[in-house]
C-alpha cells in the first residue's frame, strides 16, 4: 500500500499560499458545527521519524480553538499501563462529543515497534491488529471521526533531517536511538509499517499518505484533508450503521422464566459452606496476585435481587488492597460524552487485582434501550461490540464473570414493601424502583434477548437463583472461584 503510493504534485508556492488560507478558514469556521453536532474527531499522526508531524501538529491547532481540542503525545507505556489491557491507553484518551484529540504517534507506532524489535511474536501482532481494528470500527460506529495520516519521507531525506537534528544542541534531544535504528534499518520497518498500513485501512477508518517533503506543503495536505473529512462526518450524524453478525461462539443459558428458584439453604449449612468458600477464595485472591491474573466480576439483576448482599459476601473473602467496587449509576455528562464503553475501560483493574462491577456495560440493551435512551440501532449494534470488549479482556488474561440475580416478581414485591416500611432501608427504595416494575415483562424479553447474545464460550452468564439470597451467595462464590481455578489450571 505504501509502497505503491504515488506522491500528489505540490502546487505552486501562489497556490499553496491561496489554498492554504482557504483551508485554515474552513477548519476554524468548522469547529462550532462540530460543537453543535456533537462530533468527536480523533486525528491520528503518524509516520517515519523525523518526518514532521510535530510541527505540522503544530502549525495545524493554530487555526482551533484551544479549549476545544487536545493533544496527545503517546511515548513509552507507563508501568500502570502496562498492567492493563493493551486498548486501555487509548481508549482512555479519546475526545469527548464536539471536541478533537491530536495523537503525536499512535497505537501504530507501539505496535510496529515493539514487532521490529522482536518483543511480541507473530501471532501476538496479528492479535493486536485485529484488536486496533475492532477499536477504529467501534469509534466510527459510535460517531466519532478517526482521521489517520500517515507522514512519508524517503531514507534520504530521513537520514538528512536526522543529521541537522543530532548536530544543533537545542534539538539534539529530539533524536531517539529508536529513529536512528529505524533509518538504518529503512527497508525492513518500510516493510511492516506497509503490511500495517494495508491490514488496518478499513473504510469507516482509512489511511491518507502525506508528503512530508515541505512543511508547508504537508500543513496544505492535512488540512483540506480534514475540512473534507469533517464535511462528511457533519452530514452523516445522522446515519445508522450496519448491524455486524456475531462470531464468537455461544454458550447456552435457559430463559429467565426457566430457572428454578426453590433452593433453599438451612443457616448451619450455609455458615459452613460460605466459610468455606471464602477461605478458598482468599487463597486464590494470593495466587492470582503473584501470577499478575486480573478478575472482573460483574453483577446485573433485578431490584432488590441481592446484589449488594451478594458482593459484600464476596468481597469479605479479599484482601481490600487488591479488590475494587464500582457502582454504576446513570453517567455523568464527561461520561456520557464518550464512547458508551469508556468509563468501564477507565474502570479495568490492573493484572493481578480484581474489578467487581454493581451494574455493567449492559445497561445499553437493557436499562438504555427500554428507557430510549438510545436508538435502536445503537442497541442492536452493541450486543457484537460487547462480546468484542469482553473477548480483548479475555485475550488480556482476565477471568470474566458475569451474573444475573433472578428473582420472582412475588420476591420482589415482597422486599420492596419491606423497605418501603422499614425506616432504615427506606433508602433503598425509589419511585424509579416502582415505575420499574410495571416494565417487568419487557425488561425480561431484553434480558432473554441480552443473555442468549452474549453468552459466549469465554464469557459466559451464570443466573443465580436468589429468591433465597442465602443460596444465591453460595452460588456466587463457587461460580467465581471455579473460574479462577479454570483459568490458572489452563
Amino acid at each position: 500500500m505504501l509502497k505503491e503510493w504515488v506522491k500528489p504534485q505540490k502546487p505552486s508556492n501562489e497556490e499553496l499560499t491561496e489554498r492554504l488560507q482557504a483551508a485554515r478558514a474552513a477548519l476554524s469556521a468548522q469547529q462550532m458545527a462540530i460543537k453543535e453536532k456533537q462530533l468527536p474527531v480523533l486525528v491520528i499522526m503518524d509516520g517515519w521519524g523525523a518526518a514532521g508531524k510535530g510541527s505540522v501538529l503544530g502549525r495545524v491547532i493554530r487555526s482551533l480553538d484551544p479549549r476545544f481540542f487536545k493533544t496527545e503525545t503517546l511515548g513509552k507505556p507507563t508501568e500502570d499501563e502496562v498492567r492493563r489491557p493493551f486498548l486501555y491507553r487509548y481508549f482512555r484518551r479519546i475526545p469527548e462529543a464536539g471536541k478533537y484529540s491530536f495523537f503525536d504517534g499512535s497505537w501504530m507506532d507501539d505496535v510496529t515497534r515493539l514487532y521490529l524489535a522482536g518483543k511480541i511474536k507473530e501471532s501476538e501482532f496479528k492479535r493486536q491488529l485485529t484488536s486496533i481494528k475492532r477499536f477504529e470500527r467501534q469509534l466510527s460506529d459510535n460517531g466519532y471521526l478517526v482521521v489517520k495520516l500517515f507522514f512519508h519521507i524517503s531514507q534520504n531525506e530521513q537520514r538528512k533531517r536526522l543529521m541537522t537534528l543530532s548536530e544543533e544542541k537545542n534539538t539534539s534531544w529530539r533524536v531517539e536511538k529508536w529513529d536512528l535504528w529505524q533509518n538504518k534499518h529503512y527497508e525492513e520497518c518500510l516493510n511492516v509499517y506497509d503490511r500495517y498500513l494495508d491490514e488496518t485501512n478499513q473504510f469507516v477508518a482509512p489511511w491518507y499518505f502525506i508528503d512530508g517533503k515541505s512543511k508547508k506543503w504537508a500543513e496544505l495536505q492535512v488540512t483540506e484533508l480534514l475540512v473534507k473529512n469533517i464535511d462528511i462526518a457533519l452530514k452523516n450524524t445522522a446515519h445508522s450503521v450496519p448491524l455486524l453478525q456475531n462470531t464468537f461462539p455461544l454458550k447456552s443459558v435457559p430463559k429467565l422464566s426457566e430457572v428454578p428458584l426453590d433452593q433453599m439453604l438451612d443457616e448451619e449449612t450455609y455458615d459452613k459452606k460460605l466459610h468455606k468458600l471464602q477461605d478458598r477464595l482468599a487463597a486464590l485472591h494470593n495466587e492470582i496476585y503473584r501470577k499478575k491474573v486480573p478478575v472482573i466480576v460483574g453483577y446485573e439483576g433485578w431490584d432488590a435481587a441481592g446484589k449488594g448482599g451478594n458482593i459484600k459476601r464476596l468481597t469479605a473473602a479479599l484482601d481490600p488492597r487488591g479488590f475494587e467496587v464500582h457502582p454504576i449509576a446513570s453517567p455523568e455528562p464527561h461520561e456520557k460524552a464518550r464512547h458508551y464503553l469508556w468509563r468501564f475501560w477507565t474502570r479495568l483493574p490492573k493484572d493481578g487485582h480484581i474489578a467487581i462491577f454493581d451494574r455493567t456495560w449492559y445497561g445499553r440493551v437493557m436499562v438504555e434501550r427500554l428507557e430510549g435512551f438510545c436508538s435502536e440501532n445503537d442497541w442492536q449494534r452493541a450486543y457484537h461490540e460487547i462480546n468484542e470488549f469482553e473477548k480483548e479482556l479475555y485475550d488480556w488474561g482476565a477471568v470474566l464473570v458475569k451474573f444475573w440475580v433472578q428473582i420472582d416478581k412475588e420476591t420482589q414485591l415482597a422486599r420492596f414493601t419491606d423497605r418501603q416500611n422499614t425506616p432504615e432501608k427506606q433508602w433503598k427504595i425509589t419511585d424509579e424502583d416502582w415505575r420499574n416494575r410495571e416494565k417487568w415483562d419487557l425488561y425480561e424479553n431484553a434480558v432473554d434477548e441480552m443473555i442468549a447474545k452474549t453468552s459466549t464460550e469465554f464469557a459466559p452468564w451464570q443466573i443465580l437463583s436468589s429468591n433465597e439470597k442465602k443460596f444465591a451467595r453460595v452460588q456466587a462464590l463457587e461460580a467465581v472461584i471455579r473460574a479462577i481455578e479454570k483459568r490458572l489450571d489452563s
